[in-house]
């Protein structure tokens, strides 16, 4: 894979993200691996910088998310700046709201989001995965959520993610205990929806993404807009964005190419239109 920094524009310090797109899939990289790519509030910024050039780009149709290495997805929030960015409440608020704007926008991006997860994933790593539409793992993958070893607190949006996926007693089991699962223990409970062998999880992750991606844009979006908007409380849910975004898919010039490549037996090809 050849690889493409971050342009002027970004934030200091964003050497430690990669964003690359190529084949209609956008790859976001967390470039830290002397720390198990850990996360700095700088990274944090840099990935929301990369998520909204994805969001606005026709060209991307699918973002994969990924550590840099071999040894880990994301390991955490970056302990060794805890003592710099939150040293007072304020400095600590402004840390959070930027994590929050982040991990909103990779959860609230109007494209399918694959977590491609080899090595650890513990605490906030975690919590990036949890904001991707689907995680897909290595055989090697160590899960966690160390909070209650550092007593750090989370708020019920980012607990009720994680009680979503896993259920009520996995998540206490998760957050009481702070230990780590293997890959096998995360695919039972929910936590990831794949198991690959570490060989082979990025051709794979490439393969599964490059599906989506050539599936047509509009019925996907409907499809995701309709879940994330089903999770939701009833008395928030936006239902005539579902019905309208149903309708453009059903309305496109792509159902159109849909059905003439059904019928001419080739492969369609979608524009988004």
């Amino acid at each position: 894979m050849s690889t493409a920094t971050l342009d002027a524009a970004t934030p200091a310090g964003t050497d430690k993200i990669i964003s690359i797109k190529e084949g209609g899939i956008g790859w976001l990289i967390f470039n830290n691996p002397e720390r198990r790519n850990a996360v700095s509030q700088e990274m944090s910024e840099a990935a929301g910088i990369v998520l909204q050039d994805f969001a606005t780009d026709p060209a991307v149709r699918v973002v994969i998310l990924r550590g840099a290495g071999d040894k880990a997805f994301i390991s955490g929030g970056d302990i060794s700046k805890f003592e710099k960015q939150g040293a007072t409440p304020e400095l600590r608020a402004q840390w959070e709201k930027v994590k929050a704007d982040t991990r909103n926008l990779l959860y609230t991006i109007e494209k399918p989001t694959i977590a491609m997860i080899r090595g650890f994933c513990l605490g906030g790593g975690l919590a990036y995965a949890l904001n991707c539409d689907i995680r897909i793992c290595s055989d090697n993958s160590k899960f966690g959520i160390p909070a209650a070893k550092l007593s750090i607190g989370y708020g019920a949006a980012g607990i009720r993610q994680l009680m979503d996926l896993v259920g009520p007693s996995s998540a206490k089991d998760i957050l009481y205990t702070a230990r780590q699962y293997n890959a096998e223990e995360a695919l039972r409970m929910g936590l990831v929806n794949m198991v690959v062998p570490e060989a082979e999880l990025e051709s794979f992750t490439r393969s599964y993404a490059e599906v989506i991606a050539g599936n047509a844009p509009l019925a996907i979006l409907n499809a995701k807009t309709a879940i994330n908007e089903l999770v939701k409380d009833p008395t928030h849910r936006d239902m005539a964005l579902v019905a309208k975004r149903a309708d453009a898919a059903t309305g496109s010039q792509d159902h159109i190419e849909g059905r003439k490549a059904f019928l001419e037996k080739r492969k369609p090809v979608f524009t988004g239109k």
